[in-house]
């Protein structure tokens, strides 16, 4: 089931005030996210990626194209009763103490005392706040502050939770933290959207990513399926005798990566499996075979290059 779909949306704004001058923020953009999974959003500063966010949040106002949540069309507001959001460079009142601060969200959101309680108790333990609830918020830290600011886009149960840079300032061990946190809510049935400049750690837990670029969708999948080497296989052996070596370089054109690792591009299938049966004949012992990976942060920079 998808929990956003959007057809052919668009959205312009004015270059400056009465200027007829238009700035194509994003151009005819379609995409789906799933129930239950992690969706990451990537691209450049000014790819279109917090426009797309506030629209889908209601903030601001497509200029056509089709946008649905929950399956009902975006003018249904109701579906905001359901979604849970951690804006980039939050601010909370910084006279509150975090608990102060939870409560006043979780009222603004339209929950009871005893829900506001309840889930206070529970968010702040479960993103490592609870020993700093009674403390007032402008002795916090960066990252104590997008723990709290995790914990109030949680505190009305939401279906669906819309994170624009959840870890940025937090340190390495409150990332995994977080991350593990995430991981949890997906289990529980969540819809995760994430907008993070940490390609690193979108690529730990997404489940499916699109990359934006100057308002449109240059690429998406799943991250296997974005960083897999078309038709470029590792292999690792016991050990790449001397027997093996010369065939490997002048024959079958593998790249040694070391004392039994080697990559080999395979154009068919019958080629893959000519070298996994030489191998054999040669009584090599093979160890894993898997398919080449390059990293996230690696495809991004060279599709997005590409295009600029």
């Amino acid at each position: 089931m998808s929990v956003i779909a959007t057809k052919e949306l668009s959205k312009e704004y004015q270059s400056r005030t009465f200027s007829k001058e238009k700035i194509l923020a994003l151009n005819n953009f379609t995409f789906e996210v799933n129930e239950g999974e992690i969706f990451g959003i990537l691209g450049p500063n000014g790819a279109g990626k917090t426009t797309l966010i506030k629209i889908l949040l209601g903030i601001t106002f497509r200029t056509k194209g089709n946008v649905q949540i929950f399956g009902k069309e975006i003018d249904d507001t109701s579906y905001k009763f359901q979604t849970g959001y951690l804006p980039e460079n939050h601010r909370f009142p910084s006279y509150l103490t975090g608990e102060q601060a939870l409560a006043f969200y979780g009222k603004l959101g339209g929950m009871n005392s005893v829900d506001v309680k309840k889930k206070t108790d529970e968010y702040l333990r479960i993103v490592d706040m609870d020993s700093w609830r009674k403390t007032k918020i402008k002795k916090y830290s960066k990252g104590m502050l997008q723990r709290l600011g995790l914990a109030q886009a949680l505190m009305n149960d939401p279906k669906l939770v819309f994170l624009d840079e959840p870890t940025d300032g937090v340190d390495p061990i409150g990332r995994k933290q977080i991350r593990d946190l995430l991981t949890r809510l997906r289990e529980s049935g969540k819809t995760i959207f994430l907008n993070s400049h940490l390609l690193s750690e979108v690529e730990l837990i997404c489940d499916r990513v699109a990359i934006l670029n100057k308002g449109g969708l240059v690429a998406s999948g799943s991250v296997e399926e974005l960083t897999s080497v078309a038709d470029s296989y590792r292999f690792s052996v016991s050990a790449i005798a001397d027997d093996l070596m010369q065939p490997l370089l002048n024959t079958y054109k593998a790249v040694i990566k070391g004392p039994n690792e080697f990559t080999y591009k395979a154009g068919t299938a019958e080629e893959l499996n000519g070298l996994i049966d030489f191998l054999r004949q040669k009584k090599a012992m093979i160890l894993q075979i898997e398919k080449e990976k390059n990293t996230l942060e690696n495809m991004f920079i060279n599709l997005i290059g590409s295009q600029d």
